[in-house]
């Protein structure tokens, strides 16, 4: 079975390059790169990404993956970054936490144990109570806020 972590990879690249302007087209490129997935499959995988389409210059529409802070996280999906002595609350806009939790998860981020997302916030557990403040200040960081 493929890694659903390749293919949303291989979708990034995709989204980067920004040509495809449905989700067909989407699915026939990933398969041209080796990575098979229905239509529903890859619009599963545009919404955790968090692409959205676009209008280029010459009129046509496309996806893309929305803006992102300086090396960070995607910068719209973001409100806010919490903590207290042991956790971190990561707040985003409503139906964005799943992929805001992906991109935490694979931007490893020294210091974190793991992370729980909902609709509208990832919590996100230190490894160690220590280091809780370095980490929100990080994620702030990441997150431009």
């Amino acid at each position: 079975m493929e890694s659903s972590k390749a293919r949303r990879a291989a979708l990034r690249k995709l989204l980067v390059m920004g040509q495809a302007s449905t989700q067909v087209e989407l699915c026939r490129m990933l398969d041209e790169r080796g990575h098979r997935a229905t239509q529903s499959t890859v619009s599963r995988d545009l919404k955790l990404l968090g692409a959205q389409r676009m209008q280029r210059d010459d009129g046509e529409q496309v996806y893309h993956l929305r803006s992102r802070a300086p090396g960070g996280f995607p910068a719209e999906m973001i409100v806010a970054v919490d903590a207290n002595e042991n956790m971190v609350v990561v707040r985003t806009r409503i139906g964005r936490a799943q992929a805001v939790g992906l991109e935490i998860d694979e931007a490893r981020v020294p210091g974190i144990l793991g992370t729980v997302a909902g609709d509208d916030t990832v919590l996100v557990i230190p490894k160690s109570v220590t280091g809780t403040a370095e980490l929100a200040r990080r994620l702030r960081e990441l997150a431009a806020l």
